[in-house]
């Protein structure tokens, strides 16, 4: 077990709330995906009883790690999160490898794409902000508007976060009120005035034929992927650990309440989709917009301004959430001496880990310059279900590695529940490394260049 430099919580403020974490969790799970993946999802399972399942096993799945996540961030409230339990499950190897994909993909990958989501619904209000509005150009390295827009909310939200985790929490809170209301807002409309007689089928058909034997299996747990990564982020609030008040209540209560009421928003989100249009008019949702074109049956024309608007505003709050905790894990990491020793550095008024957030910031940004974070997210989906599987079995390790560690709160149907995720989890994975192997292996090769780094690192130290 690796001993800190200094003890992890050193020098932030305890400011955070129940509020302040729920929304953390629930703003960093709502970005654009819940918008858009359901077209993907339904061309791959071509049932809308297989399309709803993938969300109520993602829901199950999701909600089973939270509850399991909460025992580690009762017992262990540090900044870092998953980091630190990792590195006391496992080793220092393991946290630094979840770190470093982390910081290299995962969570900055994660923040340029969504920011460039932001950028791209902003250009249906202001059409200069495209990627054919070229400014700059210098071998493959094009500065579109749209990039430029991304990379403006990037440094904006980290300029906000490095301010103070007060503030950057009264921004969370505020956006994720408003698109939670947007969400709410889409389901309730279109229970109201959305049912649609040609989506009648989606129900009466609603198997189509389902024969549940592996070939099933093997397509839902492929298609799985868009309702998992659409659900993902929500372990971030274990990062900004060192910032909570009462974080043996407060953590895992807020992953309780966090990860079950967005699942049940998606849920019936899924629902009003089935239940506005037919699937096939959800297959060829034009670039997958499956939100507008049920905003569309709605209110008509005006749908598109409506679900851009809403999206641009799911998207900003998405990114300020991921700002915010992805700065914690380098600095507990530099703490660690293994990350960049400045970014340690705290504040000394501000009493944030403000070269971590410049660091998290120019490297997001270059990723949106690349233009290659999408491809890059592609590939570590094996990467980010691994790490959850390894935290998960890292609750039963300690169970027998640290029996006296006081543990405020135990993983609900611990040990039944944990062990279901970790098979499901594992068998998705699988699943993927057979099906989508140009996606897993890269994401798992870019894991294991992590390992020379680490020894290097040490042997430097």
């Amino acid at each position: 077990m690796a001993t800190p430099a200094q003890p992890v919580n050193a020098g932030l403020l305890k400011s955070l709330g129940l509020l302040d974490a729920t929304t953390i969790v629930m703003g960093s799970m709502i970005g654009s995906g819940v918008f858009i993946v359901a077209a993907d999802i339904s061309r791959q399972v071509q049932s809308p009883g297989l399309m709803l399942m993938t969300w109520v096993v993602t829901a199950l799945l999701t909600m089973t790690a939270a509850l399991s996540y909460g025992e580690l961030a009762a017992a262990m409230p540090h900044a870092g999160g998953q980091y630190v339990y990792l590195r006391e499950a496992f080793g220092p190897l393991s946290g630094f490898l979840y770190g470093w994909t982390l910081f290299l993909v995962i969570q900055t990958g994660t923040i340029a794409a969504v920011a460039v989501a932001f950028a791209k619904f902003a250009g249906v209000f202001f059409p200069s902000i495209s990627t054919q509005n070229v400014l700059l150009q210098a071998g493959p390295v094009v500065l579109n508007t749209q990039q430029l827009t991304g990379i403006g909310v990037l440094v904006f939200l980290t300029l906000v976060n490095a301010q103070g985790v007060r503030l950057g929490a009264i921004v969370q809170n505020v956006f994720t009120v408003a698109k939670t209301g947007a969400l709410i807002g889409l389901i309730v409309l279109g229970f109201a005035f959305g049912r649609n007689q040609a989506a009648e089928s989606n129900f009466t058909d609603f198997w189509r034929d389902t024969a549940f034997d592996w070939n099933t299996i093997k397509l839902a747990g492929v298609a799985m992927v868009g309702a998992l990564f659409s659900s993902d982020a929500w372990n971030n609030v274990t990062f900004t650990a060192g910032e909570i008040k009462n974080p043996r209540r407060n953590l895992p209560l807020s992953l309780g309440l966090g990860v079950g009421f967005v699942s049940l928003l998606y849920l019936l989100c899924n629902y009003v989709y089935l239940l506005v249009l037919p699937l096939a008019a959800i297959q060829t949702a034009p670039e997958d917009r499956v939100a507008t074109a049920v905003a569309s049956g709605i209110f008509g024309p005006i749908a598109v301004q409506l679900m851009a608007a809403a999206i641009m505003v799911s998207t900003f709050g998405c990114v300020n959430g991921m700002v915010l905790a992805g700065a914690r894990v380098y600095y507990a990491m530099a703490l660690d001496g293994l990350f960049f020793k400045p970014a340690a550095r705290i504040h000394p008024t501000r009493r944030t880990p403000v070269v971590s957030l410049a660091a998290q910031c120019v490297w997001a940004c270059l990723l949106t310059l690349t233009g290659s974070y999408s491809d890059l997210l592609d590939y570590v989906i094996f990467a980010v279900l691994l790490f959850y599987v390894l935290t998960i079995a890292g609750v039963f390790v300690l169970r027998v590695k640290r029996p006296d560690l006081d543990r405020p709160y135990r993983a609900l149907g611990y040990p039944v529940l944990p062990a279901m995720y970790i098979a499901l989890a594992g068998l998705i994975e699988v699943l993927l490394l057979l099906y989508k192997p140009n996606y897993t292996w890269p994401g798992l090769l870019l894991v294991l260049a992590g390992l020379p780094v680490y020894f290097l690192w040490r042997g430097a130290k």
